[in-house]
């Protein structure tokens, strides 16, 4: 299987060759990846810039390095760089889990987003910590996920996020939704030299789970969580009730 790995943490980031080194001896790999780090932007294309693209050395092999987003990687890899058809994309493995209303500003997951877009399987994956990942475990299951994929005749795309344990701890696996309740968020306020307020954002946080049954819930657990993901944003619980203005 031709898979094209990706992420949103820069070509040389850790986890994308932790991916690269489960996969590579059983699949042919190409990687296709940002030049430095494209966290928290999203499903941003670019349009008003060229986008430079370079080979770049990459583990054992070469990858390309591009100046754009997660979604340009995807895109330019399926209609330019690649060598033959794209089977599967991976994107990952994230350091920080990709959780919640998180997936919609994800740089990672709005990569395997783009590969559905094109028609194509796909997967975001992602650790839940932000200090000293040890990516064995997710990388482990990575390789499970993808022979799964594999044996699929859908064009199914998921996120899958890993709790930062050992495999001996791991629980379980569980399909689960998206949580969507809001994180509580706060700004810090500094000022600089010459006298500037600025803001800094900082880590958003919740103190209590309100459903039982969301990735959130399942992965502070120690269970993998899957959740399949589209782009169609349309709310159908509304759809049936909405009636538009009078022209």
């Amino acid at each position: 299987m031709h898979i094209l790995l990706t992420n949103d943490d820069g070509i040389h980031a850790l986890g994308l060759c932790a991916l690269y080194e489960a996969l590579a001896p059983e699949h042919q790999v190409t990687v296709v990846a940002p030049d430095r780090e494209r966290s928290a932007v999203g499903h941003a294309i670019t349009l008003s810039d060229p986008i430079k693209a370079r080979k770049s050395r990459f583990s054992q092999d070469w990858g390309w390095a591009i100046d754009g987003t997660p979604a340009d990687c995807v895109k330019l890899a399926v209609n330019r760089l690649a060598d033959k058809p794209v089977d599967l994309v991976v994107s990952g493995i994230n350091i920080g889990a990709n959780v919640g209303i998180n997936v919609l500003y994800s740089g990672t997951v709005s990569a395997a987003t783009e590969a559905a877009i094109l028609g194509i399987k796909s997967m975001a994956i992602s650790i839940d910590t932000l200090s000293d990942p040890q990516f064995c475990t997710a990388a482990f299951y990575a390789k499970k996920m993808v022979n799964w994929l594999a044996k699929r005749r859908d064009k199914l795309s998921v996120n899958v996020n890993v709790p930062p344990v050992g495999l001996n701890r791991i629980k379980g696996i569980k399909v689960t939704k998206q949580a969507t309740f809001n994180f509580k968020e706060r700004f810090e306020e500094r000022i600089d030299p010459r006298g500037n307020i600025y803001f800094w954002q900082c880590l958003a946080n919740i103190d209590e789970i309100p459903d039982t049954d969301c990735d959130i819930y399942w992965l502070k657990r120690d269970y993998i969580t899957i959740t399949p993901i589209g782009y169609d944003l349309t709310n159908y619980q509304q759809m049936t009730s909405l009636t538009p203005p009078e022209i």
